[in-house]
């Protein structure tokens, strides 16, 4: 496994416009999760809620992708995108659409939202509208609990414009001093450690901020406040790291997690209430260009939302579901059931806690089980497999962990756990250089009765995250067939060790197999369909944009083979084009939960091979990390897959629909494919 160059775009006789821009179809998807947030028929706190999402979507958008084509026009070098565009080109055409979907956000929470609020007792009211005892209830708040923890920053001679930093919300203060008459710019940040908005009485709150500006003249005692303005900036976040060059990774990672906090701005949030001369100071202090200005009605920040979805309304939430235990039921002897036979697990409806939770931590209880070895991406605060890990360690069984600590936005998390995992004796390695591990992998050697070692594998789409495996929609395998049990040693053996072995029984491993392996597979259903044998691809992922397996999806269809894609989120594919591709539908489910499972289906003349695992079709997965995908086997576990892809696709469930301008069209009709699989496992 070593990091593999892009696939060439080479002569295909394709047209040249056939991609779309990523860029914009993520923009398009975030667009549809606004849609959910406009949805009547949804639980009214679940469409806060999506109104929350939205804005940390957003966010990342511009702290990684935005920051990204800045980064591309600041080097000068006139490289295109797949689709023919410039990054200034780009740039400025989502620009334009992310200008319209966060007007659309915020006139959308102010003018239907915050008053269908209001109808339930949960009101969100500014500081002039709160009533007189709640206004007094907030001056004392002020004093004992915000007050102390502000500091003014004002501007002059003697005192720069302060660094801003990313994602923070702050107050531009026009100060003025009656005694010589000048006027000053000062800067108050908003705490983040405070709530986003404060409970004035039961039901009703108020943003921090306008707590704080009723209070300005405290902050500045003797001064006149002329004004203020509430403004926030997005800075460029994604990291840089050469690891070619670099001798300890954790410590340059903690420096370059310091470094992030100052990279250069990509977004100015303002009121559109705020003052020209005002903002014209912001814009020159950052260095920005009027571009990246998004003036809006307040208030801002709207992720801050998650606190009212969070509310204790139940009447206004999903109802609640809870997990099925079937598949391994708790009484089960789960190492005799590993024994016995494959078990395909599908979370949220089936249980995390009761499968691969179960796995670790019994396998950490079991004094037959001599080592445990697992891949983390991303876990939660305080995880139960982080503390079966810690405990088998004390129990003196070898434990091998592999943590990514390059995991976009939680490198701290990770170092944390790294640290703390190597502090109870756990063997942990960060993967290989110049890769990310984004795998999901666990493997227990367990001494059985008869004295022989036996592996149980767990391959997986999703993370070992106790807490999004209750939001988001993944599948895994738990098995003890051996060869994935020596496939997955392999891999193990690579991460930790230093080898060369790419051969695999039964896993697609990237850089050096997935791509040329899912090409592979592609042309013999092409080949299949040309033989007159049953031939289809279905595939489901949660992004599709590599250009290699588009054009051999493209060929496919050239073909006459169906390919039906089900993915959640970026399609860089057009599908639908006379003559290109025209046997290619393309379908998305948002819901509840957070599609993210990756699936993959091969017709193979009637014989389906179907695979799963973490990679999803990105330049990024199939050349610059560790993935896997296992091929599935068994009658009704493919069978169980293949189903879940068609019904995605079929004309009885509400879906988006792809057409060939990169537009998303919704079906109204037609029943919620989450909604049926809850009633299935309940």
């Amino acid at each position: 496994m070593t990091i593999s160059d892009p696939v060439p775009l080479v002569d295909t006789g394709l047209p040249p416009d056939r991609f779309l821009d990523r860029e914009e179809s993520w923009l398009r998807f975030n667009g549809r999760v606004l849609r959910l947030a406009q949805s009547p028929e949804l639980p009214l706190l679940e469409r806060v809620r999506f109104l929350s999402i939205f804005s940390n979507n957003l966010d990342e958008f511009f702290m990684v992708r935005v920051a990204g084509l800045i980064r591309r026009l600041a080097t000068g070098l006139p490289v295109r995108t797949s689709s023919g565009r410039s990054p200034h080109s780009l740039l400025t055409r989502i620009a334009r659409l992310a200008h319209q979907l966060s007007i659309e956000h915020a006139e959308y929470f102010r003018d239907e939202i915050a008053p269908l609020l209001a109808k339930e007792d949960i009101a969100i009211v500014r500081w002039a509208d709160l009533e007189d005892a709640e206004q007094a209830r907030m001056h004392e708040l002020f004093r004992t609990r915000i007050y102390p923890v502000l500091t003014p920053l004002v501007v002059d001679p003697a005192h720069p414009f302060p660094y801003i930093s990313g994602k923070s919300l702050n107050l531009a203060v026009q100060v003025h001093d009656p005694r010589n008459g000048t006027t000053r710019f000062a800067r108050v940040k908003v705490p983040p450690l405070l709530s986003r908005f404060m409970a004035v009485a039961p039901g009703r709150f108020t943003p921090l901020e306008d707590v704080i500006a009723a209070h300005l003249a405290q902050l500045f005692p003797g001064m006149d406040v002329l004004g203020h303005h509430t403004f926030r900036v997005t800075r460029n976040q994604d990291l840089e790291i050469d690891e070619d060059i670099t001798e300890n990774l954790l410590q340059t990672l903690e420096r370059e997690l310091l470094r992030r906090r100052f990279g250069p701005v990509v977004r100015l949030e303002v009121e559109d209430t705020i003052d020209t001369k005002v903002l014209d100071r912001l814009i020159a202090e950052l260095g920005v260009d009027e571009q990246v200005v998004y003036k809006l009605p307040g208030p801002l920040d709207l992720a801050g939302l998650d606190a009212i979805a969070d509310l204790d309304r139940t009447e206004m939430k999903y109802p609640r579901f809870r997990p099925s235990e079937k598949v391994l039921p708790p009484d089960a002897d789960l190492f005799a059931v590993m024994r016995d036979r494959d078990v395909l697990v599908h979370h949220p409806y089936d249980s995390f806690t009761a499968s691969v939770e179960r796995l670790i931590e019994e396998a950490a209880a079991d004094p037959k089980v001599l080592a445990i070895k697992q891949t983390l991406y991303r876990t939660s605060g305080k995880s139960p497999i982080v503390d079966a890990l810690i405990s088998a360690a004390d129990a003196g069984k070898q434990v091998v962990v592999v943590v990514e600590i390059k995991a976009r936005f939680d490198e701290q998390a990770n170092i944390d756990w790294a640290q703390k995992l190597e502090q109870a004796g756990c063997h942990v390695m960060y993967g290989i250089v110049g890769l990310k591990t984004h795998c999901k992998l666990a493997l227990v050697v367990r001494q059985e009765s008869d004295g022989t070692l036996l592996r149980y594998s767990h391959v997986g789409t999703g993370n070992y995250h106790p807490t999004t495996a209750r939001l988001y929609e993944d599948v895994g395998l738990l098995t003890t067939d051996p060869e994935v049990g020596e496939d997955v040693n392999a891999v193990f053996n690579h991460l930790t060790g230093f080898s060369r072995d790419e051969d695999f029984h039964r896993l697609l491993v990237a850089p050096h197999s997935l791509r040329p392996g899912l090409i592979e597979r592609i042309d013999r259903e092409i080949e299949n369909h040309r033989n007159g044998l049953p031939a289809r691809l279905r595939f489901k992922c949660n992004s599709l944009t590599d250009e290699g397996i588009i054009d051999a999806l493209y060929r496919a269809s050239r073909a006459g083979v169906p390919v039906d894609l089900f993915i959640r989120g970026i399609c860089a594919l057009r599908p639908g084009v006379p003559g290109l591709s025209e046997t290619i539908r393309v379908r998305s489910v948002l819901g509840r939960f957070l599609e993210h499972s990756r699936v993959y289906v091969f017709e193979n003349g009637g014989d389906p091979e179907v695979w799963l695992g973490s990679a999803d079709l990105m330049h990024r997965n199939l050349d610059r990390r560790v993935e896997v995908l296992v091929r599935v086997e068994g009658d009704a576990h493919r069978a169980q897959l293949t189903s879940l892809l068609d019904r995605g696709m079929d004309a009885d469930i509400r879906t988006w629909r792809l057409g060939p301008l990169g537009l998303w069209s919704r079906s109204r009709s037609g029943g919620d494919l989450q909604e049926q699989l809850m009633q299935e496992h309940r």
